[in-house]
């Protein structure tokens, strides 16, 4: 089968196509024909080699994938053949690989994707739809001005709908061109601003109410997290969600404790478990396929085309999600991540 690896750090060219052995299922395990894999910013860092921790390498990329299951192993259940599921590799004890053909995963740690979900839908809130459903629960926005950094992304744009839902007085959104800040507005945000402007952060704050926002949900990091302390109201919170990237020195912090702020970290990681992974997908999902959740425009690659996805987000030419397609055979913009059949 086809599979995605990189043997050294560098540029997104590192990333090549390999032919390896099809996994088997093991006792317990599934075999998956993968539909969709998701590309995340976080994966793009670790093949630089700019993330906190240093992969042992050669390395095969991937952290969620969603697909049909073609294989049952022995002792696992025998009615998830040919079921439509998402395998959230990351929250399974899996290090990577979903950038892939086929990938093998535990059959009690597998989630149902709905009939009317699509593939590519399902890859689209696993890694973000979580990050941004913690985000919320772990720093409420109800009665609060809320800043979403990078608000057309795929974390970004998730933020700022359950900020709104989530009861946030006002939302005020960053993106760094006319249509992705219009992408922003239409999921409604209460104003965008261009972070590309060197008074960005004094907008946000006269938007804020002069005093500055109430809350930051800062998922960028390095000089663009760094400048948002300025438009952070006294008293406020910024929640840390971009690691590896934390560029805060010992003068950020005496100004931030001086005007009683908080600064609040965050990993995804040691907030899942295996009894509520299954709930909390299962809410994303329903979600997405009620309307209550608006996924943005992404963009679509051939598995083949791993290199141009990871370009695709370096640049942020791309807004939404960005998803690997093992099945399709060139990359293209889509309108919209809509299900196909």
């Amino acid at each position: 089968m086809r599979a995605i690896q990189f043997d050294h750090f560098g540029g997104p060219d590192v990333l090549k196509v390999v032919e390896i052995s099809r996994p088997e299922a093991g006792p317990g395990e599934v075999l998956v024909r993968v539909k969709a894999a998701g590309v995340n910013f976080f994966e793009v860092l670790i093949r630089a080699d700019r993330y906190a921790v240093t992969p042992v390498l050669p390395m095969a990329p991937g952290v969620e994938v969603t697909g049909v299951v073609e294989h049952i192993g022995e002792g696992a259940d025998v009615s998830l053949l040919g079921s439509r599921i998402a395998v959230p590799i990351f929250a399974l004890d899996g290090t990577g690989g979903g950038y892939a053909e086929f990938v093998t995963a535990k059959a009690d740690g597998v989630v149902e994707l709905p009939a009317d979900l699509a593939f590519e839908d399902g890859a689209a809130v696993m890694v973000q739809g979580l990050t941004a459903l913690h985000l919320i629960r772990q720093s409420p926005p109800r009665g609060k001005t809320v800043l979403v950094l990078a608000a057309a992304g795929g974390v970004g744009s998730l933020l700022v709908q359950m900020a709104k839902s989530g009861g946030a007085r006002r939302v005020i959104a960053t993106a760094g061109s006319e249509e992705k800040r219009g992408l922003a507005l239409s999921i409604g945000a209460d104003c965008a601003i261009d972070y590309t402007r060197g008074d960005w952060p004094e907008r946000v704050k006269a938007e804020g109410g002069g005093e500055g926002v109430d809350l930051i949900y800062e998922t960028v990091g390095g000089s663009i997290g760094k400048a948002s302390l300025d438009a952070l109201a006294p008293g406020g919170e910024l929640v840390f969600a971009a690691l590896g990237r934390f560029t805060l020195g010992q003068e950020d912090l005496n100004r931030l404790f001086a005007r009683n702020q908080v600064l609040r970290g965050f990993a995804l990681l040691p907030l899942l478990s295996r009894e509520t992974l299954p709930l909390d997908l299962g809410t994303l999902f329903a979600r997405v396929v009620s309307g209550e959740l608006r996924l943005l425009p992404g963009r679509r690659f051939a598995l083949s085309d791993a290199a141009m996805a990871h370009r695709a987000i370096e640049d942020r030419s791309a807004s939404g999600k960005v998803v690997l397609v093992p099945d399709a055979v060139s990359s293209w913009p889509r309108p919209s991540l809509r299900p196909e059949g």
